[in-house]
């Protein structure tokens, strides 16, 4: 009891903290903190982007550059549309693509172009042979460092950002958007040059060197850069697909792909350097188309299987009245998906006064927008509620509710706000068919295995999502189904809802869900 006494009193008499002389060091919170960890990666991208195209334009000039920098952004849109078009299951957040599209462009490319020019230095002066070090520079180390810097990008979107990295089509997505954009920075660099030697030889037109290179570069094979580091996406996605407890098949996978990519850029470059023209076209015709469909396929197949997930995942959370039951099937079919977006519009639009029908049909009366009152004046099919008192006119207006016409202005306001709540639906059931994708894939992690210690927090998460939403998407994914013609007959009883689908701690908010299906009609729509 003395020592203890004994040690109060010294700990009294400690000051204050505001006479301090010694303060706790605040070790890695500033890492911790997502606005200096955006900050130094924007910074370090305009820090190459400024260097890379430096070193572009002195190699080629001004107008080299600015020529090959117009004929070089002309494949880029259509790149992205190609790979954002195979991410339409469950798109990837822009911040990734456009990271990864950036990496590439100006990272990947500046770490190129100084290991290349290195290189080749060193071997010229190794091998004493001037004259063949470009061609074993370009088929030998290449390869190796721009697919190596390239794949930097994929490691850190699945490092980094794991929960948005889930299979095959992820990796294809974040790998063909680093590869555009290293492309994009390489062509500048070879349209500028090929540019420069037309000024010089005076050559122009069709047979002039630049329209040569663009032909090669960006009508013949613009996906060769992509190909190539789709297959380290590919590694990377089978990877993320793996279970947590496969360790050296989710290491091995990605090397595996890396390798590959390395190999099929070294013989694309070998042929061109070594082998003449004869000898590219045929690799071109022998390896690269086919590599090209067989990657296609496996993207698509990919893609499908996804939506597949969703008709096999999401049923028993329909059993369990968190959906309805044509849900997972309006949700699994991409055209229906589309008819959903498109109704929701229609419908809301309708609702505003807008010049469309309600695509949802006599059954289903046009309801408001949650948080939008009605924009219908009067004389326009608004009806006052009964004993609602009445409210004296503007002259003008009364005169438009005698004659049945509002005022072009007010006709123009109700315009647009009917298409911004039709906008605004849309965006609804594109976010609920988002959230449902994640739920589907996040059960089938869990089903395989790979899913964190976090799993019924997530489920829960996206459950919230999905309800909070429900009341816009469930309607039109409804009328999806039935008018994609999935429905078929069903005439058994909805089965039970299974217990795995149900969350371990719902919250409070939750109100319950919808009661048992029994003896469903699925050629009703459900009711809501």
């Amino acid at each position: 009891m003395l020592e203890e006494q004994r040690v109060g009193e010294i700990l009294a008499a400690v000051p204050e903290r505001r006479h301090w002389r010694y303060r706790p060091r605040r070790v890695g919170m500033v890492w911790r903190s997502r606005t200096f960890r955006v900050a130094a990666v924007c910074t370090v991208l305009a820090v190459c982007a400024l260097a890379i195209l430096a070193l572009v334009r002195d190699q080629t000039g001004t107008e080299g550059f600015l020529v090959g920098l117009g004929l070089a952004v002309l494949p880029v849109p259509l790149l992205m549309a190609a790979f954002r078009w195979l991410d339409r299951v469950d798109p990837a957040p822009w911040r990734n693509l456009l990271f990864a599209l950036a990496w590439g462009a100006f990272a990947a490319a500046l770490i190129a172009i100084l290991a290349n020019s290195f290189a080749t230095r060193w071997i010229a002066t190794t091998t004493a042979d001037p004259a063949n070090a470009d061609n074993l520079g370009a088929t030998v180390i290449a390869p190796v460092v721009e697919e190596s810097a390239k794949a930097a990008a994929i490691l850190l979107v699945f490092l980094f950002r794991r929960r948005e990295f889930s299979g095959i089509v992820d990796g294809v997505v974040i790998a063909g958007f680093t590869a555009s954009g290293f492309a994009f920075t390489e062509n500048i660099l070879y349209l500028g040059n090929a540019f420069g030697e037309d000024q010089q030889a005076g050559a122009s037109g069709v047979a002039s060197m630049t329209a040569a290179t663009f032909f090669v570069r960006a009508v013949m094979s613009p996906f060769a850069h992509p190909l190539f580091t789709i297959l380290t996406g590919t590694g990377f996605g089978l990877a993320a697909a793996s279970a947590r407890n496969r360790r050296f098949r989710r290491i091995a996978l990605p090397l595996l792909g890396l390798v590959l990519a390395m190999g099929m850029h070294a013989l694309w470059n070998g042929s061109a350097s070594f082998l003449g023209p004869l000898a590219f076209y045929a690799v071109y015709a022998v390896f690269m188309v086919p590599l090209f469909g067989v990657l296609t396929w496996l993207v698509i197949w990919a893609r499908r299987r996804e939506l597949r997930a969703l008709a096999a995942e999401l049923p028993g959370y329909a059993a369990a009245g968190w959906l309805t039951p044509t849900e997972p099937l309006a949700l699994a079919s991409m055209r229906a998906r589309g008819l959903a977006r498109d109704a929701a519009r229609r419908h809301h639009s309708f609702d505003a006064g807008a010049d469309w029908g309600n695509p949802y049909g006599p059954g289903h009366a046009p309801g408001h927008a949650p948080g939008h009152g009605s924009v219908h004046g009067p004389g326009h099919g608004a009806v006052a509620p009964v004993g609602a008192p009445a409210q004296a006119l503007p002259p003008v207006q009364a005169m438009a509710q005698a004659q049945g016409w509002a005022p072009r202005k007010e006709r123009r306001k109700a315009r647009a706000q009917a298409k911004a709540r039709g906008k605004a639906a849309a965006r609804t059931v594109a976010e609920y068919e988002s959230f449902a994708m994640s739920l589907a894939s996040l059960r089938r992690q869990a089903r395989l295995g790979t899913a964190g210690p976090d799993f019924a927090a997530r489920e829960l998460e996206l459950l919230h999502h999905l309800w909070q939403r429900s009341d816009v998407a469930a309607p039109a994914l409804a009328y999806a189904a039935q008018a994609a013609g999935l429905l078929r007959p069903y005439p058994y009883p909805f089965p039970p809802a299974p217990a795995a689908y149900w969350p371990t701690s719902a919250p409070a908010a939750f109100p319950p869900p919808h009661q048992a299906y029994g003896g469903y009609n699925p050629y009703q729509l459900p009711p809501r």
